[in-house]
């Protein structure tokens, strides 16, 4: 289920964001993603476009977008390949398209 972000998901959202980060792009320094992880918070905390992804209940991935830009989509690994990040394009599409 795709649902709008609430104040209530951001350690669940920077978890995310955290660990897909670190996984994806292994040729950054993971003390790159630590040392901006608090001014990414406040971003997306302070952000009116951002929707989940929850599966049973839990946060799986997300989306972000600046405007009508995407800002980023990120699905936790052992997700990934399931159509989830798809879902969400579609998702905000739909919003911007109407």
């Amino acid at each position: 289920m795709i649902r709008d972000f609430n104040r209530f998901d951001i350690d669940r959202v920077m978890e995310i964001w955290l660990s897909t980060n670190i996984e994806a792009h292994s040729f950054v320094d993971e003390q790159y993603w630590k040392n901006n992880f608090l001014l990414v918070k406040d971003i997306i905390k302070d952000s009116k476009s951002v929707y989940v992804y929850e599966e049973n209940k839990r946060i799986v991935g997300f989306i972000g977008l600046i405007d009508s830009y995407i800002a980023g989509v990120f699905v936790l690994n052992e997700y990934q390949g399931k159509g989830i990040g798809k879902q969400l394009l579609n998702h905000v599409k739909k919003l911007k398209m109407n």
